[in-house]
């Protein structure tokens, strides 16, 4: 009988293995899908295991008491709430009939590998060692009595002082929470690596992961009814690793989260949830993460996403983008507030290198900047100051006209029509060579129409001869005089209109001009 080798090996620690080992018509009898139909000789009863792990076989001298049971189905409910077990459990290759309760337990390691289990509830859990559900397909559990949701894994509050360990585990819960682990606290990290697959919301808001959390390779589908794949709201952690492949199918949300060194998508896969914001192709957002800090942020994803990207308020001190980190038009881009030391830029070959120098690199940054909803200063001036720093000033001179330009369209006609003004005479200040330009056109324009006409002179037979380069000259410039405008006036209305034209572009490009010097004065 299986329960009694079970109960026999438990004081020294020894394997009880139930599986067959052999292939039957092309059939694995060891697949624990098929788990549901093992018979008498693979059936150990929920009730035993509880029995043993509470001490109902004390351990013998010399030897470790464990129970170690690969190959079985277990009948009935593992109910261990708020025991004190001193006695690790490992389960391989298992067929659960009903879900595991270990809330408020404290434990040594738990290992549930390679097998089913209609969930797991591990809330306020205290385990000293691993958590390690390695290749284990989790399904929703019932409803439960410690909160409202469905979750295939509840992790709220746990303490697990080596890891949770959930690489290649498909965990299942579509439109639900499929791990809800809120105020997790696990200092060897959190992995769900080598194939991992979760349908329905990972939920790791609030945690405390010294370790990490590792998702390379990840895949989030079905997310929760709110569109979310992977919540990590105000968690904090050295490392968050969502590269190499990973892919949420829902928004990627990390409000408020801390991250002291890197945090990656490089070569992630961001899909915004579908019918989200009716934008574009009408998903949601792809990527929130307002008020986030992180010291190395790599955004380099493997094509663009699809939905919009937040970004207000985040602060980092090196970014990583490429052609493919923002999403085409019309998904937004909110980069309100957000902070940046650094940027550096991945080529297709992969170098990179400092995202300055490049004309079509500014025009697309701005581009991204446009695409955020209103007009908000604040992005312009973080990429104008970033390009100063490193020391491309037409660069910054760029993104600052561009931010002008922008402003305009908040302006009321009137302010629209001057700014447009200032734009065409010196760019706002930041190309007063504009100025020359329309100076020498202005000047050669009044010297041809002048010198065709005969003016009449303001005091007969006093002041210096008429000159239509000197007299035009002195219409433009506004300061000093050259005693030609106030020695002469013209009797065709044609010609007077044109010297008033230019006495008004005078102060136009004066002022204008007098701003651009401001300016530079001030950034020097």
């Amino acid at each position: 009988m299986p329960e009694r080798a079970l109960w026999d090996a438990f004081p020294e620690g020894r394997l009880v293995d139930l599986r067959a080992g052999r292939p039957e018509d092309d059939q694995d009898e060891d697949d624990v899908a098929g788990g549901g139909a093992w018979g008498p000789g693979r059936t150990v009863r929920a009730e035993v295991v509880v029995a043993l792990l509470l001490g109902a076989n004390s351990g013998r001298p010399g030897t470790v008491a464990s129970l170690w049971l690969a190959g079985a189905r277990i009948s009935g409910r593992l109910d261990l709430a708020g025991a004190q077990l001193n006695h690790q459990l490992w389960l391989e290759n298992c067929w659960l009939e009903e879900s595991v309760d270990l809330f408020g337990a404290s434990t040594h390691t738990i290992a549930i590998v390679g097998s089913r289990v209609p969930g797991i509830e591990a809330g306020s859990a205290r385990v000293e060692g691993r958590l390690d559900l390695r290749g284990s397909v989790l399904t929703r559990g019932p409803a439960s009595p410690y909160h409202r949701r469905r979750t295939a894994l509840s992790l709220m509050n746990a303490q697990v002082s080596g890891g949770v360990v959930l690489n290649g585990a498909e965990i299942a819960a579509p439109g639900e929470w499929a791990v809800s682990g809120g105020g997790l606290v696990t200092e060897g990290g959190v992995f769900c690596k080598d194939g991992f697959i979760a349908h329905g919301e990972v939920r790791l808001v609030g945690a405390q992961l010294p370790g990490g959390l590792f998702m390379q390779g990840a895949r989030l589908e079905s997310p929760s009814a709110d569109g979310v794949a992977l919540a990590l709201d105000n968690a904090v952690a050295p490392t968050v690793d969502l590269s190499e492949g990973f892919a949420a199918n829902g928004t990627v949300r990390l409000r408020g989260a801390r991250v002291a060194d890197g945090l990656t998508f490089e070569g992630s896969v961001l899909n915004g949830p579908p019918g989200g914001d009716g934008e574009g192709d009408g998903r949601g957002p792809a990527l929130v993460a307002l008020l986030l800090q992180a010291v190395d942020f790599d955004l380099t994803l493997a094509r663009r996403p699809s939905g919009s990207v937040d970004l207000r308020g985040a602060q980092v001190s090196y970014l990583h983008d490429s052609e493919h980190s923002w999403p085409d038009a019309p998904h937004v881009v909110e980069l309100d507030g957000f902070v940046y030391g650094s940027i550096k830029i991945v080529g297709p070959d992969g170098e990179r290198r400092e995202a300055v120098g490049d004309r079509e690199s500014v025009a697309r940054r701005v581009e991204w900047i446009q695409r955020g909803p209103g007009y908000s200063p604040q992005p312009y001036e973080q990429l104008a100051s970033w390009y100063r720093k490193a020391g491309h000033d037409d660069d910054a001179r760029r993104v600052l006209l561009a931010r002008q330009r922008h402003r305009r369209r908040t302006l009321h006609p009137a302010a629209r029509a001057w700014s447009h003004l200032l734009d065409a005479t010196v760019g706002y200040g930041y190309r007063p060579w504009l100025a020359g330009v329309w100076l020498l056109a202005l000047t050669l324009l009044g010297t041809l129409t002048f010198a065709t006409h005969t003016p009449t002179p303001t005091k007969p037979d006093e002041g210096a001869p008429f000159q239509p380069l000197a007299y035009t000259l002195d219409l433009l410039i506004p300061i000093g005089g050259l005693g030609q405008r106030t020695g002469w006036y013209w009797t065709d209305d044609a010609v007077q209109w044109t010297a008033y034209a230019l006495i008004a572009f005078g102060w136009v490009l004066t002022t204008a001009v007098v701003a651009g010097v401001t300016r530079a004065l001030q950034k020097s």
